[in-house]
């Protein structure tokens, strides 16, 4: 084959592809779907987990706890320009809510988000791979995982256990029980009722916990960065609070 033909179609096919990352050079934005679907999933009993593999969540309680169901909405949007078409699944299996994402390709580009309405009284537990987590409004116990992702609560009394393994983790709730970690972020804790257990932990990063007035128990650690306390202490209280980060200011006050 001619040389001179071997470089042509190789011009082409270069000229193909910055085609194609041109046409997705716009980073897709689940916002951008105005026609987001929504579907009702039946719940047996008073446990939720819900298994994400890529997706933004927000998980809301909801007053309509005599449904005995799940509201879902669902936010997409996303293009492959040399593989399969980008899917989103959802299904119900047993108390297991399933989202996943499909996305794959030479040049593969999706975002989605997830909104889910729990009737109030159950006990949600989030698994999610890779995305932001947010949640309000739980009076029982709430427990949210993410491997690279924000997580942000509020409005919420039931017990709290928050981990991601990159992100900042903030809840600004009334739980008496909260267990927070991050592997790289900060963690700001705003607690309006006196809690009896409270355990902040980031890899890197800021830690603060504000805390109404009262005596506590407190135990801090900072290998790289001041630590601040000023809350009344006393170790024979029943009020902990357990504060660490290798690097990063450790802060525990009393909230304004």
């Amino acid at each position: 084959m001619p040389a001179r033909t071997v470089h042509a179609r190789a011009f082409a096919a270069a000229g193909a592809v910055v085609v194609l990352v041109a046409g997705l050079s716009a980073c897709a934005s689940a916002s951008d779907d105005k026609e987001p679907e929504h579907r009702s999933f039946g719940l047996r009993g008073s446990t939720l987990t819900v298994d994400s593999d890529d997706s933004a969540l927000e998980i809301v309680a909801s007053d309509d706890h005599g449904s005995g169901k799940v509201e879902v909405t669902r936010w997409f949007s996303g293009s492959v320009a040399v593989g399969s078409e980008p899917e989103v699944t959802w299904k119900m299996d047993g108390d297991r809510l399933e989202l996943r994402v499909h996305c794959s390709g030479v040049i593969a580009d999706c975002e989605a988000k997830h909104r889910i309405e729990v009737p109030r009284g159950v006990a949600v537990k989030v698994e999610d791979g890779d995305g932001s987590v947010r949640a309000r409004g739980f009076r029982d116990s709430l427990n949210i995982r993410t491997g690279d992702g924000s997580v942000h609560v509020t409005d919420t009394s039931g017990p709290l256990e928050l981990r991601t393994g990159d992100g900042s983790v903030r809840a600004e709730v009334s739980s008496r029980r909260v267990s927070a970690r991050t592997g790289d972020g900060s963690v700001r804790l705003e607690l309006g009722t006196v809690p009896d257990l409270v355990e902040a932990r980031s890899g890197d990063g800021s830690v603060s916990i504000a805390l109404p007035r009262d005596t506590y128990k407190v135990s801090t650690q900072s290998d790289d960065g001041g630590v601040d306390v000023s809350v009344p202490r006393d170790e024979t209280s029943t009020h902990e609070v357990n504060a660490r980060t290798e690097d990063g200011k450790v802060t525990v006050r009393t909230a304004n």
